[in-house]
């Protein structure tokens, strides 16, 4: 396998575009995909080349990288018709960094195996503002060869790079993450309503509990937007809905129970029928607030 010069980029959203600017920066040659072009246009005028179809982007590149929405998306990504394996001249590897199925993964996986190419799956977690920072945490699954070969390329996009295991260990490393912020977001948001019903201000009270045991990176990056009415994506609730329902299926799966995720589940079902399935994770404040008469 050759040293990777030439990426192709599928997916150009909140996350996406500015992972793949960073490629840009570190000289990588970049084709792009994205089901709006118009949201690929700065990197197109930075220099990197448009493709009509996930295929016509992977052909003749060294590495297809995907960072898409949803398991459907991801499916058609790269085992659709027009998908990356469909490609006339395949590349060396796929990524998929989207937060998605393990067993989704497995299966791209598998289809790239029959064609003598390499799968990694390698899901994120920091954010928009990791994204933009390049300080992003990435949890890798894939056989090690695959992994090392794309390892200098995640590591333009990430701080912490980690490989986790086989095909699917990215994934289920992330569904950890994901559960591991549910039920912390539901502590940030009753914490600072209890602060204003207390008369407190809320930003002080961060300064003071940010520092302290309770710090994550929900209440001293999240926390303020919310102070602000900042409700902008930084992640879509219902991404993020989508997340917490895979990580519920895969511990039906293993018949684990676990109800802290149950619950952050329904209540950010609430804020989707509440018309805010558009707005970041933060938006789960909405909720509570409204559960508690304080709009």
């Amino acid at each position: 396998m050759k040293r990777i010069k030439k990426v192709a980029w599928v997916g150009t959203g909140v996350m996406g575009f500015p992972m793949a600017g960073h490629l840009l920066d570190a000289g990588f040659e970049l084709t792009v995909h994205s089901r709006t072009k118009s949201k690929a246009q700065p990197l197109l005028d930075r220099g990197a080349q448009w493709a009509d179809t996930p295929a016509e982007a992977a052909s003749g590149m060294d590495v297809a990288i995907s960072m898409v929405g949803f398991p459907r998306d991801v499916e058609r990504t790269h085992l659709g018709s027009t998908g990356t394996l469909a490609a006339k001249t395949l590349p060396q590897v796929i990524v998929d960094m989207t937060t998605t199925r393990p067993s989704l993964s497995v299966r791209v996986f598998e289809a790239a195996r029959s064609k003598d190419v390499g799968a990694v799956d390698a899901p994120v977690s920091g954010g928009d503002v990791g994204a933009r920072e390049a300080k992003l945490s990435i949890m890798v699954g894939g056989e090690k060869p695959h992994v090392d070969l794309v390892m200098p390329v995640l590591k333009k996009m990430g701080k912490r790079v980690v490989h986790q295991g086989p095909p699917g260990c990215g994934q289920h490393t992330k569904m950890v993450n994901q559960i591991l912020i549910a039920t912390n977001m539901i502590g940030v948001c009753e914490g600072l309503l209890y602060a204003r019903k207390a008369g407190l201000d809320p930003m002080t009270v961060i300064d003071s509990v940010g520092a302290g045991s309770a710090g994550s990176f929900s209440i001293n990056v999240l926390g303020p937007r919310m102070i602000e009415r900042d409700f902008a994506p930084g992640f879509f609730v219902e991404h993020f809905i989508k997340d917490l329902g895979i990580a519920l299926d895969e511990a039906a799966r293993m018949e684990l129970s676990l109800p802290g995720l149950a619950l952050s589940r329904q209540l950010y079902e609430a804020v989707r029928a509440q018309g805010h399935g558009k707005l970041g994770t933060q938006a789960l404040l909405l909720g509570l607030e409204k559960l508690n008469g304080m709009e």
